[in-house]
């Protein structure tokens, strides 16, 4: 390839306002979540005396389908329940499907309601034990690549008056199942009614439960509830993220994260937060959802969205995330001639310009070369099956330079990997003006250990005030098995 011989002039836009989705690709150039090419599907449980006493866990009270009651929410009244805050802030992102399951759960039947068919279990204060059957259902759903999220409160908090109350029984999912009872998720509940407190969230800029599409998360709410002992030498993934006050470490988890075989799991101490206070008449409800001191509503649906992907698949997984992986090239407009499609970024980046050239067909990637102070980026999201053990991102890259330093990069183009709320999870390497060559040279990583994720894979070209570097890019991959 010849070398430039003066600066660049900005071409035409090629890259704006790119919205595109592709199969098993999803554009997300914001913070508001992409709208996922098939819905992320969620199942609530309701068949385990979740509505028992002044309790009303539901999203709405058509069941199984929410949506039979108001097929378009636009507010939680719009669905009736104390959990339709949480459905219909799901429903709005049109990222998600949401049911209720009313009777037993299984896992690998024929029910609307199988567990096979959802990518998150949501167990929302249960007050009757499950079966031996059901524990089995959801051990295995979760060991096989779902999400679980366990909502308890206090103990003795038995609205049904059977002798069981949430702390028991989802001890007792933990501890009394035929799949694996040796502490699975690493931590116990305890057997505590905390009055009220707010606790705190750690400080973990990198996590996103805490960090997440649906806001950053400071503070929750104990209006009687309870937490959990961590025991990370069961389950070194067991995380504590919001805290009682006074504890830290592995006491006083009031929510709490782990993974179990190809799952994930969460925990949260208190019905209250995710109550908003509207529901069924004659029920006695609190609105926590929007209570002014805690951060309870982006807390529910980070999490939820954490959960999700569990199963690593853009399109809401593979059905409890069975662990499976098919050998696929995952990035969308590899080779860039689609020109402007699938790929975010600065304006002009993908060019079919002269004065580089492609390596295969027409189009490139061109960041910076202006040979004054610019920034170029280029972007594409994409979900990494958690069923994948490799992942083998590549891309030819030629650097072409004005520089004539031997010693100092003053011109930089970043090769990162981003959480969906932007947060920078990876550097995979960072090239300079001291890398210039003629032609292009193949780069090549290992994403492996992002499978199960939603990822965005960002290039950032940074380049100084004077004499120009060229960061060329062409025929990417991201080939997965």
């Amino acid at each position: 390839m010849l070398g430039l011989t003066g600066p660049r002039h900005r071409a035409g836009a090629l890259l704006a306002g790119l919205t595109l989705v592709t199969a098993g690709v999803a554009v997300q150039a914001t913070a508001t979540p992409a709208v996922a090419a098939t819905p992320h599907r969620i199942l609530f449980d309701d068949g385990h005396a979740e509505e028992a006493g002044n309790a009303d866990w539901i999203i709405s009270t058509s069941k199984p389908d929410p949506l039979a009651q108001d097929s378009s929410p636009s507010s939680e009244t719009d669905w009736t329940g104390a959990l339709s805050s949480w459905g219909v802030a799901l429903q709005k992102t049109g990222n998600y499907s949401l049911k209720t399951a009313t009777s037993a759960l299984t896992y690998g039947g024929t029910s609307a309601t199988d567990l096979s068919k959802f990518d998150t279990l949501v167990l929302p204060e249960p007050n009757t034990l499950f079966t031996t059957a059901e524990k089995t259902a959801i051990m295995t759903f979760v060991k096989n690549g779902g999400g679980l999220f366990m909502i308890s409160d206090h103990t003795g908090s038995d609205r049904n008056n059977d002798g069981e109350d949430a702390v028991e029984i989802l001890n007792d999912l933990m501890t009394n199942n035929s799949v694996d009872s040796t502490d699975p998720f690493g931590f116990s509940i305890d057997s505590l009614n905390i009055g009220s407190d707010y606790p705190s969230a750690v400080s973990d800029s990198t996590n996103p439960v805490l960090h997440g599409s649906f806001g950053t998360v400071t503070k929750s709410l104990i209006a009687n509830g309870t937490t959990v002992t961590l025991k990370p030498a069961d389950n070194s993934a067991v995380k504590g993220l919001v805290y009682r006050t006074g504890y830290s470490g592995n006491t006083g988890a009031f929510f709490a994260t782990s993974t179990f075989g190809s799952g994930r799991v969460a925990f949260w101490g208190d019905s209250s937060p995710v109550d908003d206070g509207t529901g069924q008449s004659g029920n006695t409800l609190y609105d926590g959802w929007n209570d002014s001191g805690a951060t309870n509503a982006a807390l529910a649906l980070n999490a939820t969205e954490w959960l999700s992907g569990a199963s690593g698949s853009s399109g809401g997984g593979t059905g409890g995330g069975t662990g499976t992986c098919t050998a696929a090239q995952l990035l969308g407009n590899n080779g860039f001639e689609s020109g402007s499609t699938t790929w975010t970024g600065t304006s002009g980046v993908i060019t079919n310009s002269s004065s580089q050239s492609a390596r295969t067909g027409s189009y490139y990637a061109w960041l910076d070369g202006y040979g004054k102070a610019t920034t170029d980026t280029l972007a594409q999201t994409v979900t990494i099956p958690s069923g994948c053990t490799t992942a083998a991102l590549s891309f030819y890259l030629h650097v072409d330079t004005a520089e004539t330093s031997t010693s100092t990069a003053y011109d930089t183009l970043k090769v990162q990997v981003l959480n969906s709320s932007g947060t920078v999870l990876g550097t995979l390497a960072t090239y300079s003006n001291l890398n210039a060559a003629s032609g292009y040279t193949q780069r090549s990583f290992s994403l492996a250990s992002y499978a199960g994720q939603t990822v965005t894979l960002k290039f950032t070209g940074t380049e100084g005030s004077t004499l120009q570097t060229s960061f060329v890019l062409d025929d990417t991959a991201l080939n997965v098995s």
